[in-house]
């Protein structure tokens, strides 16, 4: 009985990493393909040293790097990343012997069980070895007193106060998580969707109401925990609104800890002094499109 032929990509998901072997007749034609034209991720990840005798090239990266993105579902955890095979140009300019490719990697782990019966990472913690209520991330969103240090009893405020929010998720027995706020709306009634609507956080993280003037609103540094995120907004009301009523909803999302924060997942609050967006982490460019409003859509 003939063998089932190798795949020419394939995949294991370890407890913390991926390993990914191209074959170099990455076609089937024959004519294998450099190992200098494939890459891993959006950050372009070489392979391992190759091995110009082996018929196959592989790539090792821990789950997060390599520009890979994580999903959380309420059953799994999903980590995806790209296989890219750019060819180079040959000889003549004019003339083109290859298509380049993308093949979508994606790795599953169950957020009720183990990863494997094997050996577990220092960093993940055995899923059945968690309590029924840490399974499943918790999100929460919460009105803080002046010294940050317990939840507001009142939520009645004055014009000129300032709101003070604590966004936080619970992440014991996963990868360790950093949380972010891609956007908060504003609303005279219960309907996000309804006018008039404000969002004072829009732009996948960028603050835009620090951007108004007369206003101390910002993101609050440092956070005091990955998982956590603090901010500041000056109290307002919708001009002509005779209410008296705010409802705010957010939308919260978290990226793994060991990421760096990156235009998709950024907090972003404008200077005044400076005249500059800053993120509370990362380098200024992350914030570059909190202005033009190109900013890319969370992945």
């Amino acid at each position: 009985q003939a063998l089932s032929p190798r795949p020419a990509v394939a995949v294991r998901c370890q407890e913390g990493q991926l390993a990914v072997t191209v074959s170099r007749d990455l076609f089937g034609t024959g004519r294998p393909v450099r190992a200098a034209e494939l890459s891993l991720g959006t950050a372009s990840c070489p392979p391992l040293s190759p091995n110009p005798a082996q018929a196959f090239v592989t790539f090792v990266a821990a789950l997060h790097e390599c520009g890979s993105t994580l999903q959380v579902t309420p059953d799994s955890l999903i980590y995806r990343t790209t296989l890219f095979y750019k060819p180079t140009r040959s000889g003549n300019p004019l003339i083109v012997r290859a298509t380049p490719a993308e093949v979508p990697i994606e790795c599953h782990y169950p957020r009720r069980s183990n990863v494997s019966s094997g050996a577990v990472h220092p960093t993940w913690a055995p899923f059945r070895s968690t309590v029924a209520a840490e399974e499943r991330l918790r999100f929460s969103l919460r009105l803080m007193d002046d010294e940050w240090s317990k939840e507001r009893l009142s939520n009645g405020f004055q014009l000129g106060d300032s709101l003070r929010f604590q966004a936080d998720v619970t992440s014991e027995g996963h990868v360790p998580l950093r949380l972010f706020v891609d956007q908060c709306v504003a609303t005279a009634t219960p309907d996000r969707s309804s006018s008039p609507r404000y969002a004072f956080i829009d732009r996948g993280g960028c603050l835009v109401d620090s951007r108004a003037e007369d206003t101390a609103s910002s993101f609050v540094s440092p956070r005091p925990r990955p998982e956590s995120l603090r901010f500041l907004v000056d109290a307002f009301k919708f001009a002509g609104d005779v209410g008296n009523l705010l409802y705010i909803s957010c939308h919260l999302r978290v990226s793994p800890a060991a990421e760096a924060p990156n235009p998709w997942n950024k907090a972003c609050s404008f200077s005044k002094a400076s005249g500059l967006w800053a993120p509370l982490e990362g380098t200024a460019a992350i914030c570059s499109c909190c202005d033009t409003g190109s900013c890319p859509s969370p992945r």
